[in-house]
This record gives structure tokens, sequence and C-alpha cells, in this order.
């Protein structure tokens, strides 16, 4: 059972990597990339059913093996996403490229293997609801500010780093509801985070430096989520040297990226 919950896990992050290509594609060189407009595209719809069904193969795999063995097999997205979007684009990724992309997965399987498993249920009042929505948003507004100063390819990380704090906002609004731990407000309030963080990634996206985007998008999503998991649930983080190193490992493949991953433009959009 591990090592099918494995491949189900590898094969969804194939298709979340191939579903990321395809939104960037159609989103690169947008001066507006508008959710409505992007809504139009075929290529960015099927990009967003691919990100669907991959998140839907890591549940079942997570149903099936370890978080230990289905983890990293998610992860590997990155890995997998930097060729897809360089086809698209009609390049190939360059070795600096990949090799940056592998120091990010690595420093990232690291952070998140070491992060200690929670215990007992997941409860969360409506005060801490709104903490968690008023911090992921104030955090979002102040990346996007930086945004708005920052060149091209630190635009794109600091967008995407954006979105993953709002998707991190979500993922532990999501967990709420699932222990039931929820007033049929927290419904409502859900689509909030999820749509900022959406148009935020398009963003990223529309810049072109796809390999940076989609590396911070990586990292600040589950990281925001276990920020927010001992701010709010009380949940405990790892401690010791090991975290600290795999966080600079993370760091340092990212400042890689953002100096590698090429501009990135289509010439057919309309």
């Amino acid at each position: 059972m591990t090592v099918l919950a494995a491949a189900i896990a590898l094969v969804g992050s194939l298709f979340f990597a191939l579903g990321a290509a395809l939104q960037q594609f159609e989103a690169a060189g947008s001066a507006k990339p508008g959710l409505l407009a992007l809504l139009r595209r075929p290529r960015w719809l099927i990009g967003g059913a691919s990100i669907v069904a991959g998140g839907g193969l890591h549940i079942v795999a997570l149903g099936l093996g370890p978080l230990t063995v289905v983890q990293p097999m998610g992860v590997a997205s990155l890995l997998f996403a930097l060729p897809l979007a360089a086809a698209l684009h009609g390049r190939r990724p360059t070795r600096e490229e990949l090799g940056a992309a592998a120091v990010v997965a690595a420093g990232l399987v690291g952070l998140v293997l070491m992060v200690p498993e929670s215990e007992g249920p997941t409860r969360l009042g409506p005060d801490g609801v709104l903490v968690l929505l008023g911090v992921a948003g104030i955090a979002a507004v102040l990346l996007w500010a930086g945004a708005r100063v920052a060149s091209p390819a630190w635009r794109a990380a600091l967008l995407a780093t954006s979105s993953g704090v709002l998707y991190g906002a979500t993922a532990t609004l999501m967990r709420v509801l699932v222990d039931g731990g929820w007033n049929w407000w927290y419904l409502l309030a859900l689509p909030v985070p999820t749509l900022l963080a959406l148009m935020m990634l398009q963003r990223a996206y529309a810049v072109g430096h796809f390999g940076v985007s989609f590396a911070s998008l990586q990292v600040a999503d589950p990281l925001t989520a276990v920020a927010f998991g001992a701010l709010l649930l009380g949940e405990p983080l790892p401690t010791g040297a090991a975290p600290v190193a795999a966080a600079l490992l993370t760091a340092a493949g990212t400042v890689a990226l953002a100096r590698t991953s090429p501009l990135e433009a289509r010439n057919d959009l309309a």
C-alpha cells in the first residue's frame, strides 16, 4: 500500500505541475491577468482541472500511505513543472534552473517532514478565524505592495508568496471545517482567501518568471499552514538546528531560481 500511495502521489504531482504550467502559459505576459479573461481560455481551464485532479490524487495517497512517503512525492511537482513550462514556451530548462529547483525541493521536504504530527481534534473559534483571515490579509497586502517596487523576478516571487500565504490560511480553515469545530459562516469566509490567492497567483504568473513564482508558492503555502497551526491551534513546531538548515537551503534555492529563471511571455496573446 505504501508503494501504491507513493505512485498515486507522484502522478498527482505530475497533474499539479501540468496544471500550473498551463495556467502560467495563459497568464504570462498579460498586463492585467483578470480571472474573467482567463476563464475564457480553454487551456487555463484545463490547467485548473488538472490541479484539482492532482489535489484529489494527493488526498487519496494520504489515505493509503504515511505522510513521510506521500509528502516528498508532492514536492516533486516543482521538478515536473519546470520542464513542462519550458516546453510550452518552446525552450529547454537549464541545468541551473533544475539544480536550484532541486535545492528548493530538498529543503522543503526536510522542513515538512520535521513538523511534528498534531494530536487531537482541530478547533478554532470565531475570534480565531478573524485573526487567521486578518493576519493572512495583512501579510498578503504587504507582500503585494513590495512586489510593486521589486524587479520582475522578485515581483513574481513576492506575488506568489502572497498567494501562498492566502492558500495556507485557506488550508488551515479547511482543516477546522473538516474536524467539525466550525460555525456556518466559516463556509462563507472560505472563498475569500481562496479567490484572492488565485488572483495573486495569476499576477505572479503574468510576470513571466515561472520557476521562482511556482517555487515561492510551494514554499509559502505549507509553511504558512504550519505557522497558523502553531499560532492558533497550539500545534508543535520542529526544534533544533535541522529545521533552520532546511529553511536556509530552501531560501538559497529560491534566490538561485530568482537569478536563473528566465522571463517568459507569450507572443500570441489576444
